[in-house]
Parts: C-alpha cells; structure tokens; sequence
C-alpha cells in the first residue's frame, strides 16, 4: 500500500490525491465502528460523543466544517486513549427547514432532502471524520419515525401528551403554530423572521411543566460540566419563582386565583387585571361590558406577546363591570381585562399594586384608579426596617387562615405545543371517533406513514395539507369499528431531536426504539457538541424526553448529555456570512483550493472552540504550508520502525515527550487550539535537531515524527495518514495507541527565570527547577546586568516566585 505510485516524495504532494487515496482505503478499513460487545463486558471503558445532526437543506457549510472539525478532535484524542468510542451520525431531515427548502426549490419534500443527504454524505466523507456510519439515520424514515410515533403515545399514556384549545403562537408565513421556545425575543419567527400572532387553536401539548422542577434543580449537577451560559439560559427559561396562590371572590363567579411572588404587598391590590384573551375575560365581563372587551380583543391579537410585554408600551384596557373581594382588607376593587397580562402565564390573572409596580402604577394613572401604599419607597433600601421574608410568611400565613390562598411554586416554563400543520413532520398517531373520542393508533399499526401527496400543492395554508388526503384521512375507529378521521397535524421536527441519541444506539432494530441494555451501557452521552442556537430548545426538551423515559422504566439515567460545549461561528469582516453582504464563504471552494486537512486544520487552530473565528483573520494557505514541512518530516526519517527510542537524542526527546504531556492535559480541557501550537513547535524542533546534527537515523527523530503523525491525526487525518505509512506503519494511524510519556523526560534540568526591576525585564538567569526563594533572590541581586540597572539605589522590597520571577523595587 505505499504512497511512493500515488504522491510525489520531494518537497511537495498534491492533497486531492492524497485525498483520493486514502477515502477508499478507509472504507474497506472502516476503523470508526463501535463494538457494542465491547461496552456490554466492560472490556473498555466507554466514550458517547455527539455533535447536532444537520438539517438537509443544502450542502455543507462553513459552519458545519467547524463543529465537525472540533468534534472529530476529541473522539478521535478518546480512542487513541483506549476508550470505545461510539461517534454516529444521521440527519434532521423532517420538519420546516427541509421543507421550505424543498417548496421553494420547487420539488417534492422527500425528493430534495433525500437528494440533499446524499450530496452531505459524500461531503462528510471527503472531510475525513471518524463517524461510525453503520449507524446512520434519518428522522423522515419510517423505520425512524415510528418510534417517535411509540414514544408519542408512551407519553400520552403516562399523562404527558394531551390536546386541548388555547390561544397560541401563529407564524403568518410558515401558516404554522410555533412553541413559545420558537418565538424570538423581538417577537418574531426562529425559522424565517415573521412576526408572530396569536390565534386559537386545538392542538397537542407535552406536559413538560409536569418535570419543571426537576429541570431546573438538575442544572446544579451540570454546572461544572455544560458551558455557564447554557446553564443560565436554561435556568431562566424554566423562570421558577416562589410565592403563593391568592384567591379573590367575584360575586356570581368563582373566584378569580392569581399567582404573586409579593403577597406582602396584598393590603395594596387596588384593582386587578386579567389577560384579555384568556377564556376567563369572557366568563367574568359583565353583559353591557362584552362588545366592549370583544372590539378590544381584535386589537390585542394584532400584536406578540413580546409587544404586550414591552416597558414602553402605552397601558390600555377595558373595565370588565365587576368586582372582587381583596382577601385581606374586605374591600371591594374593580377588574379589567389588558394586554401586559398574557393568558398562558400564571392563571392569566393578577393583583395590581400601583404603588410597588411599574406597569400597574402606570395603568392605574392612565385610568383612575387608587394607588395605595404599602411600605415606604427607602423601606426595601434599608432606611427603615422592612423585613420582606418576614412580611411575605405573615401574608401567606394570612390568606391561608382565611381559605383565601396558600404558599406555592410558579415557573416561567409552558407546556410544548407541538402540533404543526405542515405536512413533512411525523404524522400524530391519534384517530378522532365521533363514539369514542380521541383513540390511540394500535402499536402494531405503526408507523402511521405519510401520504406521498405527488403533485399536491404543499404550500403552506395554515391548515394541515394531509387533511386533502381523504383515503389516508378516513378511516374506521379501533375501538368501535366505525367511521373516523386520523388527526392531520404533524409533529414538531424538535420531537424527532428529542431522542435521536437513543436510536443510534439500535438504528437497524425493527422489534424497539432502542435496546436498553445498550442504552445502559452507552448512556448518559459523555459529550455533546453544538450550536449555542440550541442553548434553550434543543437541550431543554431532550432533558424533558430523558426524564420522562426513565420515568417509563425505559433508562436508568437522568441527563441526556454529560457534558455540553457550544462553538463559535465562522464570520467574515466582522459579520455573519450572508449573501446580502457578499461575504460568503463557500466550504466547497475552499477545499478545492487548499484541501481538506488545511480546512480542518485552519478551523481549529484559529480560536478556542467557543469563540467565533473570522475568515478574513485566518490562512488555509499557511496552513497547507505547515502540513508540507510536516509531511516532509516523515521523510527524512531513515531508522527502522520499532526502533528503541531510548537511545535517542535527549534534548529532542525532552520536547516530544512535553509535547505529549501537554497535548493530553489541553485536549482533556477542549483547548484543541493549543494543541495544535504545541505540534507546530514539535515539528519545528525536530527540524532543527536535524538541521543541528541530529541525523536522520536517529531513533529521537523517528519517535518525534510518530507523535507528530499522532497529534495531526486529529486534525488532518489525509497528512497523518501518509506520515504513518511513510514511517513504515501499517494504516490507518487511528488505530494508534496515545503516545507514552516518560516522567523522567518531564523534568527540567533548568528554567528560565526572569528579573524585573520596577516591572521592566532587566535580567534572565537559568536556574535549578527546585531552587528556594532566598536562593533565587540572592542570584538575582549578584547578576551583573541587575547590579548594573540598580546603579546604586536602595532597594526597598524584592518579590520572588521561585523559579520564574523576581521582581525588585527601588
């Protein structure tokens, strides 16, 4: 299998043949598979690593060329340090994205993505990354999604999946509902930028409020593992709060319940506010008040929830003509439905106190209405005693004497809406029975497959496209025999991402979504790479998914992902890549021009992985240059392979054995930058050690050139690969072990020391590693070029900091 037919041996080899070489080689070696039986005997310990899977609306892109990158370093580092290693991929291939791409294109939704995931395969595999492609899945398979159909129903029937109308978030130009999670904070669409309405819809939740504790006290235990931001989105998404349920009376109503996290400030409701939209408006005003509230609501349902939220918004609102009984002082406050109170939050209803709160100070101004204070403004600055902890208990202690309220939790976090109706998503394995109401489709029955629809017009109408398909429509009840209809929503493409990481565990398994021995012995997964997109969506729902299947019996886990690590973006000129600006990058040039491992190599050189990196900054050019004198090196080794490296040149053998030292501790810290700086210093060293009068032959050169092979195989696997073969090994160097380190090669004969003198370098001794303050101090003060720059002044304090640093101060 030599290289010597297939790339020049001087100065320079071509890198697309090179590329073209070795693809096929690895595909008969295929040496990225995991051993499953491996893991179940315990024979090696375990490495889970995951990185998102795409959606197939295109090609790969830069930043895909990132997180790959990246991705590849780590599970790569892991197998040569003797862990099975399992690194599947698949993709996202239901669900808006794929499908807007497709109507816009013009062509079926199965056509294009299936189209588009095998033009990514193929990219995936001229990139050189160590997936284990026998576990390849797609989310728009049946083979895939009736299981997610399977899970659907496990769901619903541990009281998790339920349906039921409300108002909800309405994107005009995908005609789809979106979750609250899917809504920007400018109010607009995470998909394509539309700003978001409301409209009343029946459709399909997850309680995932049922776990809203659990997600929010978990987080402490991923502190230390997940990147802090994603941790604080998280936390503050689920938004918990403590405070009490107060109930207010309404004479001819039921009482009105409000949520409040200042029952303290109770003796100060001067009126109170429900959402306008909530059914509980409707039920509360007063006959000669209801064209009044229904001319307001028109208006309110023109504007997002993150409008109504707006501080600078002008306070409007309608008196609904009754009142309730403030539970404290008896008196009787008026009650007015406005848009700043939003229906899904809470009850939909609160107390207002215009004293101690903005938007209803401001509210009550603009309408009249009394503001009454309760505690003075400098009370809570600590000017006079106020002791709210003790206020807030007396307050709940208060309603609770009285039936009128007790102390409770709130959270910020809604259930998951997540019904869509689009017609590339999994359908809803539900019938509708006139007799028996909402039934479940029979597991042996599943998957429910989606219509093909060849030729329907897919665009989006704000109704299900399915609903048009009369013969799958229609259908007879399994309950009662009779005449029925199939529910027509499709779910949301984030229930297929949900729990993808389970089923490449048992992509191929026709009897269960996964087997749970495996997910046992594979789960949690250690490390998951991705998009800081995600930081809410993605990661919350797959940690609800996680829970609520342990619950099942399903997994003895908690958490999905061990540990989390969101990267950068690839910009360009300080800006987000966009074809409005011109200033793309298109992935595929790039490689054509400079090969693939200058691509990967330049990526993860250019920052650490979380920052972004700009391509205007960086150089692919001098990255190829860097895997030639690298290559090179591999070539002017002339000793034979399996040599003793003991006999080798110390000095060399010192930095390499550094080099591998320091590598392990970066990569275990993910600062794979770093790495590749310290392999760039290796090579350089061995070329001088060369060039020195180190010759060739010896065994110090050869052992530098492997680890050189070794620490580039994780970025620029093609450049690894002819190094090792050129070094008289059999491929592929993946199959490598991590490099050993001898300790005594650890230890320094001597350090650099610096002297300062009032913060400026004036003097640099070598010295023991080991030596002592007093030792290092009195050097210092004997050194000529010190004694010179004190020049006979007093010498008032000297800092030491044995063995690096002496400071002195005159």
């Amino acid at each position: 299998m030599s290289s010597e037919n297939d790339v020049p041996q001087g100065g320079h080899y071509d890198v697309h043949a090179v590329e073209e070489k070795w693809l096929p080689i690895w595909e008969s070696l295929d040496p990225f598979r995991a051993d499953d039986a491996a893991v179940l005997a315990g024979d090696r310990p375990k490495f889970y690593g995951l990185t998102m899977f795409p959606y197939p609306s295109g090609d790969l892109h830069m930043g895909h060329a990132e997180v790959m990158a990246l991705h590849d370093v780590l599970c790569r580092y892991k197998r040569f340090r003797g862990f099975e290693v399992l690194n599947p991929m698949g993709w996202d291939s239901f669900g808006l994205p794929a499908e807007n791409a497709a109507i816009k294109n013009d062509e079926h939704p199965a056509t294009y993505t299936y189209a588009n995931i095998e033009t990514q395969f193929t990219s995936f595999k001229k990139y050189g990354l160590s997936f284990d492609w026998s576990r390849r899945l797609h989310t728009s398979d049946p083979e895939y999604y009736k299981w997610t159909q399977w899970l659907f129903l496990k769901l619903r029937e541990h009281g998790l999946a339920y349906r039921k109308n409300s108002p909800v978030n309405w994107c005009p130009n995908d005609q789809t509902v979106l979750a609250n999670e899917q809504v920007l904070a400018d109010g607009t669409c995470e998909r394509c930028g539309a700003e978001v309405t409301k409209k009343e819809l029946t459709q399909w939740y997850f309680r995932t409020t049922a776990y809203a504790q659990e997600l929010y006290d978990s987080l402490d235990d991923l502190q230390d593992s997940w990147i802090p931001k994603v941790v604080n989105a998280q936390r503050n998404w689920i938004g918990r709060s403590e405070g009490a349920h107060v109930s207010f009376d309404v004479e001819g109503h039921d009482p009105i319940t409000v949520f409040t996290t200042r029952p303290d400030t109770l003796v100060g409701a001067t009126f109170m506010v429900v959402a306008a939209d909530a059914k509980l408006a409707q039920e509360l005003v007063a006959p000669e008040r209801a064209q009044a509230l229904e001319d307001y609501l028109a208006e309110v349902r023109k504007s997002s929830d993150i409008d109504r939220l707006a501080t600078d918004r002008p306070k409007t609102g309608v008196d609904l003509g009754v009142t309730a009984t403030n539970p404290l002082t008896g008196e009787e406050i008026p009650v007015w439905a406005a848009d700043y109170v939003l229906a899904d939050y809470g009850t939909g209803a609160i107390m207002a106190v215009p004293a101690h709160d903005d938007r209803d100070r401001e509210f009550a101004e603009k309408f009249g209405l009394p503001i009454v204070p309760v505690y003075a403004e400098s009370d809570e600055e600590g000017s006079q005693p106020y002791d709210k902890a003790a206020e807030v208990s007396k307050a709940i202690a208060a309603v609770e004497a009285n039936g009128h309220g007790e102390g409770t939790v709130n959270f910020r976090l809604r259930d998951w809406l997540l019904s869509r109706q689009r017609y590339w998503g999994a359908p809803i394995p539900i019938i509708h029975c006139p007799v028996d109401g909402e039934v479940p489709v029979p597991e042996d029955q599943l998957p429910v497959e989606l219509p093909e629809l060849r030729g329907a017009d897919l665009k989006p109408k704000g109704t299900s496209p399915l609903g048009a398909a009369a013969e799958w429509v229609n259908v007879s009840c399994p309950t009662c025999g009779g005449p029925a209809t199939r529910d027509t929503d499709t779910m949301d493409t984030f229930v297929d991402s949900s729990w993808y990481f389970f089923r490449y565990l048992s992509p191929h398994d026709s009897t269960q979504a996964f087997d749970p021995a495996l997910a046992k012995a594979w789960g949690p997964v250690d490390f998951y790479l991705g998009g800081s997109e995600h930081a809410v969506l993605h990661l919350l729902y797959a940690r609800f998914f996680t829970k609520a299947m342990r619950d099942m019996g399903l997994i003895d886990w908690d958490e999905p992902f061990s540990a989390y690590l969101s990267q950068g973006t690839v910009i360009n000129n300080g800006h987000k890549m966009s074809k409005s600006l011109g200033n793309g990058v298109a992935l595929g040039a790039q490689l054509d021009e400079f090969g693939v491992d200058a691509v990967r190599l330049t990526l993860v050189f250019a920052s650490p992985p979380e920052d972004n990196i700009d391509w205007a900054d960086v150089s692919p050019a001098g990255s190829a240059k860097f895997l030639q004198r690298a290559w090179r090196l591999s070539g002017d080794v002339t000793s034979a392979a399996g040599t003793d490296p003991s006999t080798g040149d110390t000095a060399l053998r010192k930095v390499t054995h550094k080099t591998i030292d320091e590598a392990a501790h970066l990569l275990d810290s993910y600062r794979f930058n770093v790495v590749v700086a310290r392999t760039m210093e290796l090579v350089n060293a061995t070329r001088k050690a060369i060039d020195s009068g180190c010759g060739p032959e010896d065994p110090a050169v050869r052992e530098a050139a492997e680890t050189v092979a070794i620490l580039l195989s994780l970025v620029a696997p093609y450049t690894a690969e002819e190094m090792w073969e050129r070094l008289g090994h059999e491929p592929s160097v993946a199959r490598a072990s991590w490099p050993q380190v001898d300790p005594e090669l650890l230890v320094e004969d001597s350090v650099t020391a610096v002297v300062q003198i009032q913060g400026k370098v004036r003097g640099r001794l070598e010295v023991s590693p080991d030596i002592s303050e007093a030792d290092l101090e009195a050097a210092a003060l004997a050194d000529p070029a010190v004694v010179k720059a004190i020049d006979g002044r007093a010498v008032r304090k000297v800092i030491v900091r044995a063995p690096k640093l002496v400071n002195i101060v005159v």
